[in-house]
């Protein structure tokens, strides 16, 4: 198929106003996870006002615009759902409201990650406008309760709707780099048993929060020598939250109980990394218990879906027919070399790739260290870079790397 970079360039730059409109829109609807309709409802609308085949939500809430109907289903994913605002105080600007000039776009949802959906939006009408179609179908997703319990939504997708792509481009902020991977993670609970009594003969009794003082001790040393990976880095724990139980201020405490935010690297997964912690000689002195946390926060639809807070480590290789169709389009609109990196923080691709296997690949506007932050924002160039990106994606992967993919992919996780 014959297509031209620079067109697609064109266009994208062209369009830079309208996606600039929409993500202020975006940013104006608070949608902290699991309140997300009335965003979703706007995204909805300027995918029906663009020109997409096809637009529709499911259960969970989740929206889904499709463009073209060709064999290759190809996805990709921006999680429309933020954090809050924090303490008001730091922000320069209303974080609904935001900010815009002529190079950056300033709100909640900026980077993380409302400006990867605006680009892909347009990207969507950059195909239209170009007639690009090929054999393929492109579904664009607008995630849920990603911020919430990250990779839920396409749980979901995958297991209950059978929605399996050849691949998912994650929209998740990388400066526009390509990123092939990152580490996963998991949320355990440590609980430590006790028995009150009064604080005035605390021998009768059995203080639980005593207990669990060796076993951060040890916690804190067992960070230190997790395995670590060329790629990905190093496993890391930190203990995040501690809480406790007693009958009241003058009495000894009957429970105490840590939160530990584990990062895993390659090599690491869940069950590995509770049996770590359950083989500590403090553990098992206190006869502690350890566990994963659930999830069960309903959607903004009423759907509950349960799961566990796992969420796999997963990663592919340069050579992989994904990564080179990235390689490849982005050297042919940039005429620059790429930079091949990983995210430090955790996305969707956790349950595509980590739980399922289908391959996943990062090109996002925005930066990392706007997520969560005060005062974030995105850079408008990016957004027309991305644009760019997405528009030409699908149908290079047709032309010459859709019969190179793999027939299975091994989950990496495990």
């Amino acid at each position: 198929m014959a297509y031209d970079f620079n067109k697609i360039l064109e266009l994208a730059e062209k369009y830079k106003p309208q996606m600039s409109k929409f993500l202020r829109d975006m940013i104006a609807i608070p949608s902290e996870s699991c309140g997300e309709k009335e965003v979703i409802q706007r995204i909805m609308k300027e995918m029906k006002d663009v020109g997409f085949d096809k637009v529709e939500t499911d259960p969970m809430g989740n929206v889904f615009g499709y463009i073209g109907h060709g064999k290759h289903l190809i996805a990709m994913d921006a999680h429309i759902d933020t954090v809050g605002v924090g303490n008001i105080k730091n922000w320069e600007y209303d974080p609904y409201k935001g900010y815009e000039d002529d190079e950056i776009i300033l709100g909640r949802g900026a980077s993380d990650q409302e400006g990867g959906m605006a680009s892909m939006v347009y990207a969507g009408k950059i195909i239209k406008d170009l007639k690009l179609e090929d054999d393929f179908t492109l579904l664009i997703v607008g995630s849920v309760q990603e911020e919430d319990c990250d990779g839920l939504c396409w749980q979901y997708i995958i297991k209950e709707l059978n929605i399996r792509p050849e691949f998912v481009v994650i929209t998740e902020p990388t400066s526009c780099r390509i990123y092939r991977g990152h580490r996963g993670r998991m949320e355990i609970k440590v609980m430590t048993p006790g028995i009150s009594c009064h604080g005035s003969a605390p021998e009768r009794g059995d203080n639980a929060i005593y207990k669990m003082a060796p076993i951060l001790m040890e916690l804190k040393e067992l960070n230190e020598r997790l395995i670590d990976h060329p790629f990905l880095g190093k496993g890391t724990l930190t203990v995040s939250e501690i809480f406790h139980t007693s009958p009241s201020r003058c009495a000894v405490a009957d429970s105490c109980w840590i939160s530990i935010d584990r990062r895993l690297t390659a090599g690491e997964n869940g069950e590995y990394a509770l049996n770590q912690i359950r083989e500590l000689p403090s553990v098992k002195a206190a006869k502690a218990e350890v566990t994963m946390y659930p999830y069960s926060r309903p959607a903004y639809t009423g759907l509950v879906y349960p799961t566990e807070a796992y969420f796999p480590t997963w990663f592919i290789e340069e050579d992989h027919p994904v990564c080179s169709t990235l390689l490849e389009v982005y050297e042919g609109l940039f005429e620059d070399e790429p930079t091949l990196d990983k995210w430090t923080f955790s996305t969707n691709g956790v349950s595509i790739m980590g739980k399922y296997g289908i391959p996943c690949i990062g090109f996002g506007p925005g930066h990392e260290d706007q997520a969560h932050a005060p005062n974030e924002k995105t850079w408008k160039n990016e957004l027309v870079k991305a644009a760019a990106m997405y528009a030409a994606i699908p149908s290079l992967f047709v032309e010459k790397y859709a019969d190179k993919m793999p027939k299975t992919t091994e989950n990496l996780a495990e």
